[in-house]
């Protein structure tokens, strides 16, 4: 029989095995319908996900004659929750043993939480963690014994947990100290016919239960080990095992192989592990010292991994079915529409030209990685008055807060208040969707991400402006060669995520004769690792300064996959305005203002900007925030980068009251880096400049830009403004 399914599933949903795809190469979807009916696949080109009724609306174009076709439908679980498996647990004879390992605790667990579990057959052998302190328990046949220890264990504390049986005397111990040498709590009983793996079987840490692992633990774990022998008790100071003592049967050393996802013993058979569902590494572990912040110089520092209860890496689910692109098919923004009997999903790609070729002088850079760094942001807004809208309008209907399954994004917590620092693309994404609602917005659409970005698509399509369109992804993997063919690349509303190659792309683009239109705000502002060997996986550090959903701990700000300072590119010495002319300077609710013209932007070798626009008012109204300048805005400023012949051509006023001065920006209550006041810092700016190559860059200051294109139609100074920039650029 199938596994039941949860109540917090959608009807039906999946993922592709890629963001991006080019003609002639296969998507893969993987579908999951819990009821296991059929369901019906579609190719649809998206227009506009914006669903609006005073907005373009949601509009596709049906594609159904390239692809149509029906599949049998079937469950496919979600295992949240990371660990480390052994399949191979060291061999011995059935002398007496001891399970041991260093944890550490942010918050008490509501149940029962294992630490090590090995099992073979019907014998399970578990050291956890509950409310109240220490856990074991041993089962085999016609056998359960128990044992706990009533001394919860101290939050922010390490301690060395250990469990020793022995089949010969029957005795059993259970051992919690601290390594700060408060006492030991110890418990202790005797099984007759006690019965212990050899080996035969597998070991899990962090979790319990082979066939399907449960009891996951949110914590810190170093160092465990099985060791020959019965312990009664640990020296103080606790000094570790020494990897020559020959009591080691296995002994897992986390500071090794600190980038990847495998796990090193050092004992005698080299019964080596994996990590499953992505826990965080380069953790500062029992014996840091503070001499170093970086794991890559003390790695002995950073042997711990952080496991997390609400983990979640590759589903890890079947493909159900595959669609090869056509070798016509035009670049653009696609997706495969699913329906089924309970309902229907969409899974958005893009399509982008052959490789080498630009089939239109414009691309427009789709920024997968913001997507995916807040992929299922469950924001706790989905109220009655949300979905109401959400119905009305026909937009999406599924949110995060209501599907905590399919795992939450790097703006979310784990359950000890931990930052998640790991999102992966592998996983149904809500928030990814054509029509989803991330506010709702008294003055608007209350658009981010993905669908406030087809504002864009939509008006290149109304102005028969012909694009391909790039991904973050294809940037990181290819390089400034991707740009290369394009005379201009426009970014999306909100490109915050980028690795060092993505930036150095970009800056190689425009330095060498590209234009760039940086098409919203608060952009090139955190630093993400992602590796070759984690297809589909980024890192995130929140590290020191910025505006942020969680701070890193201290030593933490190092990226486990690459071994680089994480945080903000302005702190790796890299600030937006180095690229883009501008940088994040104010943020506030999800509400806009409008922009004033400059007296620079009066000036005649500017006039081809402001061609058919009226008045010094410009953006005053918008399907985002009621205004083109709002939400997060971004300025000028020579001492960050911006180059010496930037133009500001327009900058926003009035700003809401719920704006704030962005945290990096501010020395003490009284004085800003700047030296200008908090409250003048608190602006956005429309931004002009040209290259020493050749090149130019037109940028918008505010990630509500986009929806001010919108106006009777695709009219508007926002609209010509944006049309006069893009037809220069791009002749």
């Amino acid at each position: 029989m199938p596994p039941e399914p949860s109540a917090a599933e959608l009807p039906i949903t999946g993922y592709l095995d890629r963001f991006s795809r080019r003609p002639g190469e296969r998507v893969a979807a993987h579908v999951s319908v819990p009821g296991g009916e059929s369901f019906r696949a579609r190719l649809v080109r998206v227009i506009s996900g914006d669903p609006n009724p005073a907005g373009p609306g949601l509009r596709f174009e049906d594609l159904s004659a390239r692809f149509d076709a029906n599949f049998p439908g079937r469950h496919q679980p979600i295992h949240l929750g990371s660990h480390a498996l052994v399949p191979r647990p060291p061999g011995r004879g059935q002398g007496a043993c001891c399970w041991t390992a260093l944890v550490w605790l942010a918050a008490p667990p509501p149940a029962e939480a294992a630490v090590m579990s090995e099992e073979q057959g019907p014998c399970i052998v578990t050291l956890a963690i509950g409310p109240g302190g220490a856990m074991a328990r041993i089962a085999a046949p016609g056998l359960e014994a128990r044992l706990a220890i009533a001394e919860p264990l101290r939050l922010g504390c390490w301690y060395r947990l250990w469990l020793s049986a022995d089949p010969a005397t029957g005795a059993l111990l259970l051992g919690q100290q601290a390594l700060e040498a408060y006492p030991a709590h110890i418990a202790e009983t005797s099984v007759a016919g006690l019965v212990l793996p050899d080996g035969g079987g597998g070991l899990l840490i962090g979790a319990r239960g082979l066939a399907a692992p449960q009891a996951h633990i949110t914590a810190k774990i170093e160092a465990p080990a099985l060791l020959a022998g019965f312990r009664t008790g640990w020296p103080q100071p606790d000094t570790g095992l020494a990897a020559a003592d020959p009591a080691i049967l296995a002994a897992w050393d986390f500071s090794l192989g600190m980038s990847s996802q495998d796990i090193t013993d050092l004992g005698p058979q080299a019964c080596h592990g994996t990590l499953v569902n992505l826990p965080t590494r380069a953790m500062v572990g029992a014996r840091w010292s503070g001499t170093e912040m970086c794991w890559r110089h003390a790695p002995a520092d950073y042997a711990a991994i952080h496991f997390h209860a609400d983990d979640l890496g590759d589903c890890g689910w079947a493909a159900d079915f595959h669609f090869e692109v056509p070798a016509d098919l035009p670049s653009g923004a696609y997706a495969l529409r699913l329906t089924c009997a309970a309902g229907e999903d969409m899974l958005p790609f893009y399509v982008l030209p052959p490789r080498g070729v630009a089939r239109a002088p414009v691309a427009f850079l789709a920024s997968t990685f913001t997507y995916q760094a807040y992929a299922n942001h469950s924001r706790g807004n989905a109220d009655a008055e949300y979905k109401a809208r959400a119905a009305a309008w026909g937009a999406s209907a599924y949110n995060p807060d209501d599907y905590p399954g399919y795992g939450r994004s790097t703006y979310n917590r784990h359950p000890d208040n931990s930052g998640i620092a790991f999102s992966s693309r592998l996983r149904p994404i809500l928030t990814m969707r054509p029509g989803f609602l991330t506010f709702n917005d008294a003055r608007g659409s209350g658009l981010r991400h993905y669908p406030a970005d087809t504002h864009i698509l939509a008006w290149l399509e109304a102005k028969g402006i012909a694009f391909d369109v790039l991904t973050d992804e294809d940037l990181h993997e290819e390089g400034q060669a991707l740009l290369a063919p394009y005379r201009v690349v426009m970014t999306g509303s909100h490109p915050e995520y980028h690795t060092l190659h993505t930036l150095d792309a970009l800056q190689g683009y425009t330095r060498d004769g590209g234009r760039l239109m940086y098409m919203g705000g608060n952009g090139f502002y955190w630093r993400v690792a992602c590796v070759a060997e984690l297809p589909g996986v980024i890192e995130l550090r929140r590290a020191e300064g910025g505006i942020r959903a969680w701070a890193a701990e201290p030593g933490e700000y190092y990226h486990a996959l690459d071994g680089q300072y994480g945080g903000l590119w302005r702190r790796n010495r890299r600030p937006p305005q180095m690229l883009a002319g501008v940088g994040f300077s104010g943020q506030g609710a999800f509400e806009s203002t409008y922009y004033r013209r400059t007296e620079a932007s009066h000036d005649p070798r500017h006039a081809w900007i402001f061609a058919g626009v009226e008045g010094e008012i410009l953006g005053d109204y918008g399907l985002s925030g009621g205004g083109a300048a709002g939400f997060e805005l971004d300025r000028a400023d020579p001492a960050l980068g911006t180059p010496d012949q930037t133009v500001i051509l327009a900058c926003s006023e009035d700003p809401p009251s719920s704006f704030v001065t962005v945290p990096e920006e501010i020395l003490s209550r009284f004085t800003t880096i700047s030296g200008e006041e908090q409250d003048a810092l608190k602006r956005g700016e429309i931004v002009y400049f040209e290259t020493p190559g050749g090149g130019a860059v037109f940028s918008v200051g505010s990630i509500t830009y986009c929806g001010s294109l919108w106006q009777d139609g695709f009219a508007g100074p926002i609209s010509r403004l944006t049309e006069n920039v893009l037809r220069r650029f791009s002749a």
